[in-house]
């Protein structure tokens, strides 16, 4: 795998030190491919990631976001039956998958089935970020204070 260094972003540019630590993590997550996963558009503000994550109980997994850092971490519980296998396919083994969420963005529900884990995302823009309508009055200017006169 080849990977980029990132070094000479950091000589060049001042206050952007989030977004090289974004590059340099994404490169380092993205060096594992396990366990498997997709990230799906539902809605203009709505997204669903899904993890492959056959052969895991509820219980073995956790789901956790600190400071825009949506976790996913599996755990398998030690197996003490002893088992003799002619091919192993599943890995089954344990697992941190991280995903850096944009600003507002939260998680509503996690979902369980058929081997994938589904977890649903959603921008919620605070209401003095979302964009407002200004209604345009007739009459005086406003920049007139209360009391004068025009003249």
């Amino acid at each position: 795998m080849r990977t980029i260094d990132f070094s000479p972003l950091y000589r060049s540019v001042v206050g952007f030190d989030r977004l090289a630590d974004l590059l340099d993590s994404a490169a380092v997550d993205s060096a594992s491919g396990y366990p498997p996963y997709n990230i799906e558009r539902t809605d203009e503000n709505a997204y669903r990631v899904e993890i492959a994550v056959a052969g895991f109980r509820p219980e073995e997994l956790s789901i956790e976001v600190k400071e825009n850092l949506l976790t996913v971490t599996g755990r398998k519980a030690a197996n003490d039956e002893p088992r003799r296998f002619l091919h192993r396919g599943l890995a089954e083994r344990n697992f941190d998958r991280r995903f850096q969420l944009a600003d507002y963005v939260v998680v509503t529900e996690a979902n369980l089935a058929d081997g994938l884990l589904s977890i649903s995302l959603k921008r919620e823009l605070p209401e003095a970020l979302k964009p407002r309508r200004i209604e345009i009055g007739v009459g005086q200017p406003a920049s007139l204070i209360e009391g004068e006169k025009a003249a």
